[in-house]
């Protein structure tokens, strides 16, 4: 075409020019335009374009200039210069009257269509005058134009130049297809079915229309006819083609209820680059769960990330019934819970949120408690058939979750819920967990409480039982007796665990309140019961020992140490008490031989101070004064902290003293005084040492000495006596308020008397009692300041304990390591060794907090809360140091005998390292035990989660761990350190599933 407008544009030339006057220039001219004509014919056009402009410029011809013009614009638009539109615009604006103006449009615009740049060809076919245009210009202008507005999405202009041209022979089929495009992308199959069956027999068309026809097919409900022409294609399909073909025939024969046939074509799509998207995964999982291929149901399923929408609650919920049929029901349990949490299906979302129910009552629920769960759904579904079974399970499983305190407000408050049998247990159990907490106030009230509703009782009983136990941890001995006395009167009393302990307990507290016969006849009792346990049957020998010893039965005294003796361990006290019981029936010498016996055998033993004290004694009752001393050089020296130190000293000088030694006395008298200030013995020392002043006739050296000691006013004695028993009198009759204020007058009025250590530590025991801390410490540091006394000891514990209330862990830590030194009193060594391991912990010491948790673990006779404690304290010091180990062994230990928190704690962390192990499966069972046993710490609840989550995306199963992630992080905000942790791995999640399911959504 191009090439016959130029020979006519030559033509015409000619013809002018056969009217100009022939000359040399003109003939010059003609030449060089056909040069430049013949080399923009051969797309010469730099070249031509360069000798147009030099004829345009040599010329004086209008007509020569107006087509040297039209072809250098040319030239600049099929050599994509920059300045070619304006070229074009500047030839039509300068030569109005040039034939070529229209021909100038059409021309750009047909060279910028043939070149694919459909949007420049339009700006130019909107300049063209159509009117101008031969016929076969104007069908090729109005299919160009319809093509230009189709590649553009505008279909409504494009369907107007297609219409034009259906019935030419040389367009009519291209415009009909695209017609029928047009028509298949705005959902109008019968328009395009129609144009697309007139070019059907077109091959270039065939394939395509094979794909589009099945495909209005499936979109149209003829499922059966989209298969049979996706099949006739498929063989011949490009892969791509092939991938769409799959997807159209699998989801038809999925809609047909054909799903085996459906699977192979839903498995062979591609997805869309590559992606499939949650509607894909759902349509090949619920084919294999039709196919009852639970397994591989659930492999898809699970796929289906951040689904929000009716096909995803339907995909949950089928999720859901896939893992109960496999018996995997803390899958289930979080399908159900996504599926109860949408509302585009209220018949799925209320069998899901029942099955939820259900799940959590059997399994337990680390979102929510079971019983919120339960009744939320009995609040939100009043009217559902299984509300009364659901009811049932509701107090069920605040027992089994061990929620009571939510389970007595559901009950009391609650009309719904009126059930006294259920009261009685709840009440009950809400007590023992209060006694297990210390709180034995509070505890005797649910005990109470549960009384008031005697349905069942055992539980009548039980109550009645830790009523009294209670009491008797208050040291309420009286009421305490009371309770035990009527809980063996109690019928069926005798059927229930607490009863093999009766006796022993029936004991205790007689022997506390100093019923010592009694105490006798019932620890005789229970050590004859073939129930008794060794631990409490030994404790049992060793107080029929300390009741008949008080009671001055010191034979059967011994034979009792024996027996707690022959049953193993560690049996210093009986031994120490056997030995000081023979003084007591004349045999002195066995006496002396067991106490020397004793101090061998046990060399570390905080009796080992009182028998060589006592060994001392017993030499002196035989005057034998040497071996005397040197039992308490002995033990001066081996026990330089024992309280018996200055006593012993003490009887020491009266040896010398009574031998004529009256200067070694003196200097023994002075030693006590000087180092053992305002104590009893420094008081007697002052008095002994006067006594030898006075008889040497040194009294003004007794006066001179005895000015240099702060705590002895000479001449004041008696006023300093009288002002301390005018407050000690009121504080020994509990009258608190009273001894507070005398105390106070008297440490104002003698701040170094006599008995200014007794009224600091009665001042801090009275401020003590009143939990008033910060005004005890100062009194009870006072006493601990001062040289060792018999209140250091109880001073030591008070003040340490307080430090720690406080939670400076540093003060208290100082005090705590002097009580484990100076302490005579097993209790307080136990008490400062668990303390301090709990102190070195919170300071960060790691290593010595270890090394006080393994102390306390040596002692035999703890018990398991403070045995937990310190294989907690190893676990959680280990975990510090990295040392998982040992944390590993440590919290097992505590797995097999903590309670409540620790217990959860070490649940968490027996799935912790199941997980490090790769044993996922194992991990997660070990979550579920912490969800269902003690739901009520939501904190390892919440990293338990965090845990499980991770144990499924190691088993493939994406969807469990994004779901229980993002539960996380909406149900528990308050723990911000595990939420962000659950963000963190969620992020890690999507990044990688969106690689394959383009459903995902990575933003945050």
């Amino acid at each position: 075409m191009i090439k016959n407008f130029l020979v006519f544009s030559l033509f015409l030339f000619l013809s002018f020019s056969s009217f100009s006057q022939q000359t040399a220039v003109f003939t010059n001219h003609l030449a060089e335009f056909n040069q430049a004509l013949e080399m923009y014919n051969n797309g010469q056009y730099l070249a031509a374009q360069s000798l147009f402009d030099k004829i345009k410029n040599s010329s004086d011809d209008e007509t020569v200039q107006s087509d040297c013009a039209y072809y250098i614009a040319n030239a600049a638009v099929r050599l994509n210069q920059q300045n070619a539109d304006q070229l074009m615009e500047s030839f039509v604006e300068n030569h109005p009257t040039s034939l070529k103006r229209n021909s100038a449009y059409i021309d750009v615009a047909n060279y910028y269509f043939d070149n694919g740049k459909y949007s420049h060809a339009q700006k130019w076919y909107n300049k063209v005058d159509e009117s101008s245009l031969s016929r076969s210009e104007k069908e090729r202008f109005n299919f160009n134009n319809g093509y230009v507005y189709f590649k553009a999405k505008r279909y409504d202009e494009a369907k107007n130049y297609f219409n034009r041209v259906i019935t030419s022979q040389e367009y009519g089929s291209q415009a009909k297809y695209y017609l029928g495009f047009i028509a298949y992308e705005g959902d109008d199959y019968e328009e395009a079915n129609k144009n697309f069956e007139d070019v059907k027999g077109e091959e270039r068309y065939s394939e395509d229309l094979s794909y589009y026809q099945a495909d209005m097919n499936f979109k149209l409900g003829n499922f059966q006819k989209a298969i049979d022409m996706g099949k006739e294609q498929f063989n011949n399909s490009s892969p791509a083609e092939k991938s769409q073909l799959s997807k159209i025939i699998g989801e038809s024969y999925f809609n047909l209820g054909q799903y085996s046939e459906a699977i192979p074509y839903l498995k062979e799509y591609k997805g869309t680059r590559g992606k499939w998207n949650n509607t894909d995964y759902y349509l090949l999982g619920y084919a294999y769960y039709k196919q009852g291929d639970f397994e591989k149901a659930i492999g898809e399923f699970n796929k289906i990330i951040d689904g929000k929408n009716a096909v995803a609650q339907n995909a949950y919920y089928h999720l859901a019934e896939s893992y109960l049929k496999l018996n995997k029901k803390q899958e289930a349990l979080n399908a159900f819970k996504n599926a109860s949490e949408m509302d585009f299906s209220a018949e799925i979302q209320e069998d899901a949120y029942l099955n939820y129910a259900k799940l959590s009552y059997e399994i337990g629920n680390s979102y929510k408690s079971t019983p919120q769960v339960i009744l939320s759904f009995i609040e939100k579904y009043p009217n559902n058939a299984n509300n009364e079974e659901l009811k049932k399970l509701l107090i069920d499983s605040y027992i089994t979750s061990k929620n009571y305190k939510e389970a007595l407000d559901l009950l009391e408050n609650n009309k719904n819920f009126v059930d006294k049998a259920a009261y009685q247990k709840v009440a009950f159990f809400r007590g023992i967990e209060l006694y297990n907490e210390s709180n034995y106030n509070e505890a005797i009230m649910y005990f109470d409480k549960s009384l008031k509703e005697p349905q069942d009782q055992d539980f009548t009983a039980r109550a009645t039982f830790w009523k009294a136990e209670s009491d008797y941890q208050l040291a309420n001995y009286e009421k305490s007796l009371s309770g035990y006395n009527k809980f063996a009167k109690l019928a069926g009393s005798q059927n229930i665990s607490e009863y093999k302990n009766l006796k022993y307990n029936l004991a205790y507290n007689q022997f506390k309140l100093k019923n010592y016969a009694d105490a006798i006849a019932n620890f005789k009792s229970y050590v004859s019961s073939p129930s008794a346990e060794n631990v409490r049957k030994k404790d049992a020998y060793l107080r029929l020992g300390d009741s008949y010893f008080v009671t001055s039965q010191y034979w059967p005294a011994m034979e009792n140490y024996n027996a707690a003796v022959e049953m193993g361990g560690n049996n210093d006290y009986a031994e120490f008490q056997k030995a000081i019981s023979y003084g007591f029936v004349d045999r002195s010498e066995k006496k002396i031989e067991e106490l020397i016996a004793f101090s061998k055998k046990y060399p570390k033993s905080v009796y080992r101070d009182d028998a060589l004290y006592e060994l001392g004694n017993t030499y002196i009752a035989q005057n034998k004064n040497t071996e005397a001393i040197s039992a308490y050089d002995q033990m001066i020296r081996d026990t330089p902290n024992s309280i018996f130190v200055p006593k012993a000293l003490l009887k020491k000088a009266l040896i010398y003293d009574n031998t004529g030694r009256s200067n070694e006395a003196l200097a023994i008298f002075k030693r006590v005084a000087k180092d053992f200030p305002s104590t009893q013995e420094a008081l007697q020392a002052v008095s002994s040492a006067k006594i030898i002043y006075i008889d040497q006739g040194n009294v003004d050296e007794y006066a001179r000495w005895v000015k240099g000691l702060d705590y002895v006013q000479v001449g004041d004695t008696e006023l300093d006596d009288a002002t301390y028993l005018a407050a000690e009198q009121p504080y020994l009759e509990n009258k608190q308020s009273q001894a507070q204020g005398r105390f106070q007058e008297y440490l104002k009025e003698f701040p170094n008397g006599q008995h200014a250590l007794k009224a600091h530590f009665y001042l801090g025991q009275i401020y003590f009692a009143n939990k008033a801390s910060d005004k005890a410490i100062p009194h009870f540091e006072y006493v601990v300041n001062r040289e060792r006394s018999e209140f250091t000891e109880q001073a030591l514990s008070r003040v340490s304990e307080l430090y720690l209330g406080k939670q400076d862990y540093k003060n208290a830590l100082k005090y705590l390591t002097r009580l484990e030194a100076e302490a005579d009193f097993p209790q307080n060594i136990i008490f400062a060794q668990t303390n301090s391991m709990k102190a070195s912990y919170e300071l960060k010491k790691y290593a010595e907090a270890v090394n006080y948790a393994e102390k306390v673990l040596q002692n035999s006779k703890i018990d398991n809360a403070i045995k937990s404690d310190a294989q907690v304290i190893i676990a959680r010091s280990a975990m510090k140091t990295n040392n998982e180990a040992k944390a590993k062994t440590a919290y097992a230990e505590v797995q097999k005998i903590a309670t409540g928190q620790l217990a959860a704690e070490a649940l968490y962390f027996d799935a912790y390292f199941k997980n490090k192990e790769r044993n996922y499966e194992a991990s997660n069972a070990s979550v579920q035990k912490l969800a269902k046993d003690y739901s009520g710490y939501k904190l390892y609840g919440a990293k338990g989660l965090v845990l499980m989550a991770k144990n499924f995306y190691a088993l493939n199963d994406a969807y469990q761990a994004t779901y229980i992630l993002e539960s996380v992080t909406k149900n528990f905000t308050e723990f911000t350190e595990v939420v962000e942790e659950a963000k963190a791995e969620l992020a890690l999640i999507k990044n990688a599933e969106a690689k394959t399911n383009s459903s995902v959504d990575t933003r945050n």
